[in-house]
């Protein structure tokens, strides 16, 4: 589970989250839509234990800064971060051991899920934006992590990578995992998420959820448009 509560942050006189709360339960898929600027990857960030901030957060009932919290915690970045001179290979087998992940069967499957095994001897240099993409999200993986939070994801991956992370998300699910996705590409969410929060000028102008309810007139796509556009032309 993740507990976001009453989250400011602030650079100097600009409020980038402005008392941001929300929860995102086990087996839940959350959605932070947006446009960019909205405030979306500083809240993600956040969660990661990168900013500092004013309020709390909570993953699996751990402060998102301790230990216990970082170990059940699995981050995939906007832009990856990886080491020029370390091959994929060696990325995953860093977090394996870092993770004490004694099953190494874990690193070949994801290795072969996502195409990378025959380029697993490249180093970080040598990838393309989509491939680092592909190893930080394995990395993120490796260690089988009870919250997942991503922040835009699909930007530079291949269709078959798309593809199987749109699996991962469904599977993360159903083994009961705490998943929060970021984007600003309404079209990339479909229907696998539970929770949608829109937002704006650093908050949460809307919340959806994916449940029927006969007095929701509104389809997602209509309130997000309504609430970017409409701000963005007021």
């Amino acid at each position: 589970m993740l507990v976001v509560n009453g989250v400011t942050k602030k650079y100097k006189k600009f409020v980038a989250n402005d008392n941001l709360s929300f929860t995102i339960g086990d087996g839940e898929v959350g959605v932070l839509l947006g446009p960019n600027g909205a405030g979306k990857s500083t809240i993600i960030k956040s969660i990661a234990g990168l900013l500092k901030y004013q309020g709390s957060i909570e993953i699996d009932k751990y402060d998102n800064h301790s230990i216990e919290a970082k170990r059940k915690l699995g981050y995939i970045p906007e832009i990856p971060a990886l080491y020029d001179t370390l091959t994929i290979d060696e990325h995953l087998e860093f977090i394996r051991r870092a993770y004490r992940v004694e099953d190494d069967s874990v690193k070949e499957r994801l290795l072969d899920r996502f195409e990378l095994t025959d380029k697993c001897k490249k180093m970080g240099k040598e990838l393309s934006k989509g491939m680092q993409q592909k190893v930080s999200i394995c990395c993120a993986l490796m260690h089988d992590p009870s919250v997942v939070i991503f922040d835009e994801p699909m930007v530079g991956l291949d269709p078959h990578a798309i593809k199987e992370l749109k699996l991962v998300f469904h599977e993360l699910k159903e083994a009961g995992k705490t998943v929060l996705i970021s984007t600003h590409m309404i079209d990339t969410i479909e229907d696998y998420w539970d929770v949608v929060h829109i937002m704006m000028n650093g908050r949460i102008a809307a919340t959806k959820h994916n449940a029927h309810d006969p007095s929701e007139q509104k389809s997602l796509e209509q309130l997000f448009f309504e609430i970017t556009e409409g701000i963005s032309e007021s």
